[in-house]
């Protein structure tokens, strides 16, 4: 047999696909992984039908076809003031996974290090790992899952180059708000730092709290990429259709790694989401309003099941505490829950860094509810009968 690398002999396969093969085979509810049980708008899917139907079907631009950077421009322009140059600064990827793979790759090197709030999503120390840079997990405690001033500093090392932030944070919920990202971009510029932020669901935020982007305070806008995606906003995670705003030296540092991974992403698609952005301002208000509604059904279920859980400010994930009816470590409650009770989650020690270690302190599990109401219902008729002999 020829020998196989083994640089990626530490990275299986990821934990979304486990509890998901898990929940097909149990007959589970999947409130694991986070993809909805349906489809966004109609008018969406029409137009990339109409867009392969037209004939659209062959390479975009690698950058991304025009009048889709022109209307996510402009649709910045109008939320922040933030003014981007649509053909130099604006770059579709196939997801916001690809992009902040071009960025990790584009701009670190072996041995430099990269701060990220953990718990923190799986994809990146593998986009870290691919570039020979690594992660630098910052705990958010538990249950305000917020951070220090102290915290920052502790981590940084002489290696440190950049911040991976991710607001609003998966799998936690938080909105980072005005207070805690000014301390961020203090500690930014005081050790002169790049910043990446994911910022995938900036439409799934619940008052009273507010999206804001690090990349609009003073100072920062030159040193950030600002990464997001249409997958969760319009609901066809299936698409991959994200994309970054960044100052032109750093766009032409993402697009020289971007043209040779995928090259462009898929041609119809983008043509698609070009009506998405053509929506009015009443669409992003109803998605809130339902994920709204959605958060309160599962938030009463989880509560009325004997978990402990707080109303995440954004994103559609719901971290809930079961110490009080389980003391395994989540890898387990998560595997028991699916097999025994028939509903999926995510454990939470497998965002971590040190991933035993987070074993053993948290008691910890994601729950999505970008869902059916129907289905967070019967999920949570399955939950209540967890505490039955």
């Amino acid at each position: 047999m020829p020998k196989i690398s083994a640089k990626w002999r530490d990275f299986g396969t990821s934990i979304f696909s486990i509890m998901t093969q898990k929940a097909i085979a149990s007959g589970a509810v999947n409130l694991a992984q986070g993809f909805p049980d349906f489809d966004g708008p109609t008018v969406i899917k029409d137009a990339a039908i109409a867009a392969i139907k037209a004939g659209r079907n062959q390479y975009a631009p690698a950058p991304g076809v025009p009048e889709l950077r022109q209307l996510l421009a402009q649709r910045k322009a109008e939320q922040s003031q933030r003014t981007y140059d649509w053909h130099s600064e604006v770059t579709i990827f196939s997801g916001a996974s690809e992009a902040i793979f071009c960025a990790l790759q584009a701009l670190f090197d072996p041995g430099d290090e990269i701060l990220a709030f953990e718990p923190y999503f799986d994809s990146y120390p593998a986009a870290a790992h691919s570039s020979g840079a690594r992660i630098v997990g910052i705990p958010l405690d538990p249950p305000s899952f917020t951070f220090t001033r102290s915290s920052l500093e502790q981590a940084v090392t002489k290696r440190t180059r950049a911040l991976l932030l991710n607001s609003p944070h998966n799998p936690t919920g938080r909105a980072f708000n005005q207070v805690e990202l000014e301390i961020l971009r203090d500690f930014v510029l005081a050790h002169d730092l790049l910043v990446i932020t994911d910022e995938v669901y900036e439409e799934l935020v619940y008052s009273p709290a507010k999206h804001q982007s690090i990349a609009d305070l003073p100072d920062m806008a030159e040193r950030s990429i600002v990464i997001s995606s249409t997958a969760k906003t319009f609901s066809f995670t299936g698409w991959k259709v994200g994309y970054a705003f960044a100052p032109k030296e750093l766009t032409a540092a993402l697009r020289a790694v971007h043209q040779f991974t995928v090259f462009c992403s898929a041609t119809p698609l983008q043509y698609g989401m070009i009506a998405a952005l053509e929506l009015g301002p009443e669409y992003f208000s109803e998605l809130r309003q339902d994920y709204r509604l959605r958060r309160d059904l599962l938030l009463t279920e989880l509560r009325a099941s004997g978990f402990r859980a707080e109303a995440p400010e954004g994103t559609y994930f719901i971290v809930a505490d079961y110490s009080d009816l389980s003391t395994v470590d989540d890898l387990k409650f998560a595997s028991q829950l699916t097999e025994q009770h028939k509903v999926a989650a995510i454990p939470i020690s497998v965002f971590y860094t040190d991933q035993q270690l987070a074993a053993r302190r948290y008691r910890y599990v994601r729950f999505a509810f970008c869902k059916n109401q129907a289905t967070i219902a019967e999920a949570g008729s399955r939950l209540r009968r967890i505490r039955e002999p």
